[in-house]
């Protein structure tokens, strides 16, 4: 019913469709921004030396993006990975996976099943408390430390009101592709988010969100099929979401500011077995079919505090102090089908990770326009936890690790056009040697509009658990970790060329020209060790390397925005170079993304269309051992695929009441073809790749109780 009614708006939006970049700008106002990643004090997108891009909250409302992997869908140069064997969804940028990137809020990396930062599950990061989201690409190791390889995702939170009080609930009703009941199928959500200024210095607010998703069945029948013909279960796993947020702000002056900020996050998903045990009762010729269930929990709770602000001689000083800890559970089942019944139920700690996390920085030590320096610190410990169930490990495992870093920048405005930004960071570890990161930033503004940005950082990547301490053997499996192993060592160097220009109040255009360059070496990747082709253990033997260009172009003519982006890469990856021959061949690809948007401020209506096309990816992939005559490198490819996302913003009642009609992926992509998926301890790759839902619909009402 719900597909029925907005099809007729998705197709009105059709007419809009564009080319277009991210709208990082929606008017002239783009020179004004504040950004607060990487900088010494925020400041505007103009003045920074990094190549900040900056997705608004206009950009968040109008996709009526919930969680980070429905609003990165449509970024150039990040590819959003979804597994619907696990519920996640993870980030890719430059072909380097979530464990080369930093997601952050407030500039605090995220916890997580299995890290801190890295390997973030995109779905459970809420974006209904979020002022702004800003991307910088590239080595970010002096800035943030180890793991910040390809770049980072920083979610800049709302601290403040004009209101006395806020009061915004919203109810959000979803088509999975064709499925939606109202109960059963779809995806619901519902939340409410209460700010109240307490006094001139005091802000408070607290925000509640439940998000149920009631999984895509497709082909398959769902929980209470009976059948043993694989058809039980689901293609893409069910799951329910429990979001609570709090944070308390104290300013007691221009000068300072202190918040602290409470989340709770608690996720269930489900996994229903397509294997049935139909039980065969002879005596009495029936059938009571039992199925091996799963489902997998996932709590969050996270602790930061934070203090920033000047002192009379200009020193400013910004410190953040935070207690994160996430565990998720697996609890295990039979299920009698036509009861049902649940018994012989285990519930026991599946993986945990608890974090302590503080830095500090302290700049403008001279107060002088010229030269300025910043210094600072981070700490953090993380002790985690991977049980049996993980399947990887013969006993349960616990670690402790470590990271000290002390880092230092120095920011030289040569003259009024250049300024120079060089660091350095030292990392200490209770794991590995002493490490060191670099980096070298600079901005020239060519006059007439035209700025040039150059960026160059190198930062390492610490292994993980899973490289460190897997143990995985069975009649099928031999894989092992390496305690030994060293960390990798990113490289990045960027070039930006941008012009903006302005006419009068209605006409803004830009338009930015970027290259860049990016080397992992000592790169970690199974290896196979003995000559049967089945024995693998973690080694550094690989070199990965990419290149690309990208340009982009984006304008605003009062009510209408139009913006368009296009990107080249090449990416090299040298497969066993320890141990037998190689490929080290660029592999191209392409990339074009967008949006574009008409606001009728007669009708109080914005139409908005968001397109991505994502071109044919290529991988180089070993079959076999490398070290035998059968031992073969061939080219994998995945096709390429286009999203498309439209919507109808509507606002009533003074603009305090928004109703959002919108479709997501108009194109009806569900599986993509693809060959480029590594056998790894198997010679075999998947024919297809699940990356979508199909095409859905969705309705949201928001009511903004704003007074005083």
């Amino acid at each position: 019913m719900l597909a029925k009614t907005l099809l007729p708006a998705a197709f009105l939006l059709f007419g809009l469709s564009a080319f277009a970049q991210n709208d990082t700008i929606v008017s002239g106002e783009k020179l004004k921004e504040v950004v607060v990643t990487g900088q010494y004090n925020p400041q505007s997108v103009k003045k920074s030396v990094y190549q900040v891009e900056v997705i608004s909250r206009e950009v968040i409302d109008r996709q009526a993006g919930n969680n980070l992997a429905d609003l990165l869908n449509q970024t150039l140069n990040i590819t959003v990975m979804p597994s619907s064997s696990t519920g996640k969804s993870t980030v890719e940028m430059f072909g380097l996976d979530s464990k080369y990137i930093k997601i952050l809020v407030d500039n605090v990396p995220v916890i997580n099943d299995e890290g801190l930062g890295n390997f973030t599950d995109l779905t459970q990061i809420n974006l209904d408390d979020i002022q702004q989201i800003e991307i910088v690409r590239g080595s970010m190791g002096v800035e943030y430390g180890a793991n910040a390889v390809a770049g980072i995702i920083n979610i800049i939170t709302k601290k403040s009101s004009k209101y006395k009080w806020e009061v915004t609930p919203f109810l959000q009703e979803e088509t999975i592709g064709n499925e939606y009941d109202g109960i059963t199928k779809g995806r619901h959500i519902r939340s409410i988010r209460i700010g109240h200024n307490i006094s001139p210095n005091w802000y408070a607010y607290g925000m509640f969100t439940a998000n149920d998703f009631d999984g895509f069945l497709n082909h398959k029948k769902g929980r209470d099929y009976i059948q043993n013909d694989s058809l039980r279960g689901y293609e893409w796993l069910p799951k329910s979401q429990l979001h609570a947020k709090a944070h308390l702000g104290f300013t007691p002056n221009h000068s300072h500011r202190f918040f602290y900020r409470f989340e709770f996050f608690n996720e269930k998903t489900k996994f229903f077995n397509d294997v049935v045990d139909l039980n065969y009762d002879p005596a009495t010729e029936t059938n009571d079919p039992i199925a091996n269930d799963k489902m997998y929990k996932s709590r969050r709770f996270v602790h930061l505090l934070n203090g920033s602000g000047r002192f009379e001689s200009g020193l400013t000083y910004d410190v953040y102090a935070s207690y994160q800890q996430q565990e998720r559970d697996l609890v295990d089942f039979q299920y009698r089908i036509r009861s049902g019944e649940k018994f012989n139920l285990t519930d026991q700690t599946y993986e945990s990770r608890k974090a302590w996390f503080t830095k500090g920085t302290l700049s403008n030590f001279l107060d002088s326009e010229t030269v300025d320096f910043q210094v600072g610190y981070e700490v953090n410990e993380i002790h985690g936890y991977a049980s049996t169930f993980t399947g990887m490990l013969p006993h349960p495992i616990e670690r402790t690790l470590g990271s000290y870093d002390v880092f230092g920048s120095t920011e030289i405005n040569v003259t009024s056009k250049f300024s120079l930004r060089p660091g350095a960071r030292a990392l200490f570890s209770s794991k590995f040697d002493p490490m060191a990161a670099l980096s070298l930033s600079a901005k020239y503004s060519l006059g007439g509009g035209y700025d040039l940005r150059g960026v160059f950082g190198t930062c390492p990547r610490l292994p993980t658990y899973e490289e460190l301490y897997t143990f995985f053997v069975d009649a099928n499996h031999n894989v092992t970790g390496n305690p030994n192993l060293t960390p990798e060592n990113g490289v990045s160097a960027f070039l930006h060329l941008g012009k903006v220009y302005r006419s009068g109040s209605k006409l803004a255009f830009d338009t930015k020209f970027s290259a860049w360059y990016l080397n992992v070496r000592d790169r970690i990747e199974l290896i196979s060790f003995v000559d049967d082709g089945l024995s693998w253990q973690y080694g550094n033997i690989d070199l990965y390397r990419t290149y690309g260009s990208s340009l982009t172009s984006q304008i605003h003519y009062g009510n209408f925005g139009f913006n368009a982006g296009f990107t080249f890469s090449g990416v090299s990856k040298v497969i066993n170079s320890s141990t037998g021959p190689s490929n080290d061949d660029y592999l191209h690809s392409v990339q074009a993304n967008g949006n574009a948007f008409y606001r009728i401020p007669k009708w109080s209506t914005t139409l908005s269309t968001f397109l991505k096309y994502n071109g044919p990816e290529y991988q180089f992939i070993t079959t076999g051992d490398l070290t035998e005559e059968g031992g073969t490198i061939f080219r994998g490819k995945r096709d390429g695929f286009t999203s498309l996302d439209a919507t109808v913003t509507k606002s009533f009642d003074k603009e305090r009441l928004q109703v959002t009609l919108g479709a997501r992926n108009l194109t009806d992509v569900t599986r993509v073809n693809t060959t480029a998926v590594q056998g790894g301890t198997h010679d075999g790759a998947a024919s297809s790749q699940l990356l979508g839902y199909g095409r859905s619909y969705f309705l949201k009402i928001l009511y903004k109780f704003n007074f005083g």
